[in-house]
């Protein structure tokens, strides 16, 4: 049963060796939070973060320093680099000067139209995209004042202005973005968006929280956008490790079956039937299968009573009680192993799969 509705057609904008809108995959983004005049710090953290699965990175660019250390950065990792500019546009000139993938910048802040001039005039020589939009955090003293508030018109308004203004000075490699804390405004915003312009959208729910409440607003926000075929590269925004962001991100495009490979688990919660540390057991097995690059459903079950029957619809699963653990391929019973064997019975049972289930 097909529950999306037709992915939206965009623009294919390329970001150095990876390419969004024009009907390629939804790709994933994160932030450093490292200086990044620190180029061993922010490219470890950047090694990290395409460890976890993300396609893209972003890094703050607040100083001349920071934007020098860019090149040395680039030569350290393995993915497009976007450098993120607010109110200098000599930042943004030295960004691209220093390989730069993709700059982001807020026309609003970088001041006169001539300085917005030079820095899509370079983007423009080098074929550089820019990142333009807005949030609900900076949106227009006029347009808050003209819809009593900020609303989802506002944005829209507010990001196409800003689109119309750089189109005018004669460049349309750009991605746009528009981010609200209200879920229900951001929804509202992309829908409308979505009917105003083909540039790929870049979609995130910003100052969504720490990790319970920021991916709980970030995974319902960032869903139904996506779910109405709306968004072309997405960022969830945690107050945390920035490898966190990209995790969620990979569930979020999994569930929703825009993503394929890597290992999905899922597990039981725990009730008064379960007689072993099913939460530890969970969280290994998800910390293990991370590692493993199969396409794979993997069930974590708290009990033998209902563990085969729960995880019919996994490829494999493990379930335990009372000093004994079950491995179950595909419904049924494999083999019994003693409840301190599981973890490393089903490390075996994964490494050796393909060899096995070929």
């Amino acid at each position: 049963m097909e529950y999306q509705k037709e992915r939206r057609r965009t623009r294919e904008v390329r970001i150095g060796d990876r390419a969004i809108g024009g009907g390629n995959p939804v790709l994933i983004q994160s932030m450093t939070n490292t200086r990044t005049e620190d180029v061993e710090g922010t490219a470890d953290q950047i090694r990290r973060l395409t460890d976890a699965g993300c396609e893209i990175v972003r890094c703050a660019v607040p100083t001349m320093e920071a934007a020098q250390a860019l090149g040395e950065i680039k030569k350290r990792i393995a993915i497009p680099l976007v450098a993120d500019i607010h109110f200098d546009y000599r930042l943004a000139l030295a960004a691209m000067e220093h390989g730069a993938d993709k700059i982001r910048i807020n026309p609003g802040n970088i001041g006169e139209k001539a300085r917005i001039q030079a820095v899509v005039d370079m983007a423009k020589e080098r074929g550089i995209p820019i990142r333009v939009g807005v949030n609900s955090g900076s949106l227009e003293k006029e347009i808050v004042e003209k819809y009593h508030g900020v609303t989802e018109q506002g944005l829209v308004e507010s990001a196409m202005g800003k689109v119309r203004a750089i189109e005018e000075m004669g460049y349309e490699n750009l991605v746009v973005s528009i981010k609200a804390s209200d879920v229900m405004m951001c929804v509202r915003a992309h829908e409308l968006i979505a009917e105003q312009t083909d540039h790929p959208l870049h979609v995130g729910i910003t100052e969504s929280g720490t990790l319970i409440s920021g991916n709980i607003k970030s995974a319902m926000g960032i869903g139904m956008i996506l779910a109405q075929g709306i968004g072309d590269t997405i960022r969830v925004s945690l107050t945390g490790d920035p490898v966190e962001e990209v995790k969620s991100a990979k569930i979020i495009l999994r569930t929703l079956g825009l993503r394929k490979g890597g290992i999905e688990v899922v597990s039981c919660p725990t009730c008064g039937r379960t007689q072993i540390d099913l939460i530890r057991l969970a969280n290994e097995v998800e910390t293990m299968a991370s590692g493993i690059p199969l396409d794979l459903k993997v069930a974590v079950m708290g009990c033998v009573v209902n563990g085969p029957g729960e995880a019919k619809e996994a490829d494999i699963g493990i379930a335990g009680g009372d000093g004994e653990g079950l491995i179950i391929k595909r419904g049924e019973i494999y083999k019994k192993v003693k409840e301190e064997e599981l973890l490393e019975a089903l490390r075996y049972e994964l490494t050796h799969w393909e060899q096995a289930d070929a």
